[in-house]
């Protein structure tokens, strides 16, 4: 499989998270209304999915390393599949929340497999540049899909939101069936026994520069992920703009995403990834410091409110294709495993930020605005404690 084909692939499986993710955030108004329920319980059917999808990321990559990439990925998105029929045709708001757990245990396949796929078929540099070209097409989900959910529910309701996700895991599943290689040999497939299992699984937690690197890569995206659950109450109750508006919070974080994976990719050979990291994790913070001190000052309104936004994406998406390569090449001989806890660490992040921490900030910009400079500083130290534990264990060998 060239070059190519396998980024726009691992892409498209990348994507699906963030459409569902993402598609149905306009349309939350309208499920309350229609199944009488409150915000607080409609944010519910997202921390949901988000637990589902953090805790099957711990079995996905295992999975893989034992069966193989292509058939556990398969298996994901027919699972999805019937998640996304389920939720479209839910009586009522319980069965709404079951299907949207369905979703989420089934969605984060395609990532952490697709990453450890990739690490099967590339290496150093070049490992880097694809995760930087895939995050570039991957980047146009999170614009994509507010934009093309918050038109489908205003002119369709919001169940054709769940209809358009039917369609696009069936495309996914024709896609994958046709093109996706298998890149584990049998020979390196690891055996799906407990003792196995729980040993690999010890190993990695013990490791602290691999749970340093994790929990830096996971706050980084924190800092993304509450501005995404918070979208709703930011765009409409913050900025006081409308339900087809959501481009205005999403465009720049696709423009940042994609402008800073661009140069990720094209600065890979000439700039050290550690460098790379760096200079990305300093934009972000510079950017959440930006929000802050705006925020402290005026009043949210478009564009000002979300330049910072697209500052703080740009530097994330310098750092994190070189993040994830150094962190996944701890574990060369159990890759999968290694994604699924980062996965698996980032999801579970992700949902307690949207469950537990954007209710409590999602009704002020300043507050938001703090929030992502916590996460920012978070990742940033992290980081540098994963690197400065590395250091003193060269020098202790």
């Amino acid at each position: 499989m060239n070059y190519r084909k396998l980024t726009l692939v691992l892409a498209a499986l990348a994507m699906l998270g963030p459409f569902a993710t993402d598609a149905y955030l306009p349309s939350f108004h309208r499920i309350g209304v229609e199944f009488s329920v409150d915000q607080s319980m409609v944010q519910q059917t997202l921390s949901l999915y988000l637990f589902g999808f953090a805790f099957m990321s711990l079995f996905w990559g295992m999975l893989s390393d034992s069966f193989g990439r292509r058939p556990v990925i398969l298996a994901s998105l027919i699972l999805f599949l019937i998640g996304s029929v389920g939720s479209a045709l839910a009586p009522s708001f319980s069965w709404l929340l079951f299907f949207r757990l369905i979703q989420g245990c089934s969605a984060g396949a395609g990532r952490v497999v697709g990453q450890a796929l990739a690490r099967d078929c590339v290496q150093g540099v070049q490992a880097q540049r694809l995760f930087a070209h895939i995050t570039m097409v991957f980047s146009l989900a999170p614009a994509l899909a507010p934009v093309m959910g918050g038109y489908l529910s205003s002119y369709s309701g919001w169940r054709s939101v769940f209809w358009m996700l039917t369609v696009l895991s069936i495309g996914l599943i024709a896609l994958c069936w046709r093109q996706l290689p298998e890149t584990l040999p049998v020979a390196s497939r690891q055996p799906l026994k407990l003792w196995v299992i729980l040993a690999n699984y010890a190993r990695a937690l013990s490791n602290g520069r691999f749970v340093l690197a994790i929990s830096a890569i996971a706050f980084a995206f924190g800092g993304f992920a509450l501005y995404i659950s918070s979208a709703a109450s930011f765009v409409i109750g913050v900025l006081g703009l409308t339900e087809t508006a959501f481009a205005w919070l999403f465009l720049p974080f696709i423009g940042g995403m994609l402008g800073g994976s661009i140069l990720n990719a094209r600065f890979a050979e000439k700039l050290a990834p550690a460098r790379m990291i760096r200079l990305g994790l300093s934009i972000m913070l510079a950017g959440a410091t930006f929000n802050t001190v705006y925020n402290l000052l005026f009043q949210a309104e478009v564009p000002w409110a979300v330049m910072p936004i697209f500052v703080y994406a740009f530097g994330m998406s310098m750092a994190l294709p070189g993040m994830t390569v150094v962190t996944l090449g701890t574990f060369p001989t159990m890759r999968g495993l290694a994604s699924s806890v980062q996965s698996a660490w980032q999801m579970l992040l992700f949902a307690t930020v949207s469950g537990v921490v954007a209710p409590l900030l999602f009704d002020s910009g300043l507050l938001l605005a703090l929030g992502m400079l916590c996460a920012a500083a978070l990742s940033a130290g992290f980081w540098w404690g994963s690197q400065f534990r590395s250091k003193s264990t060269k020098a202790c060998t």
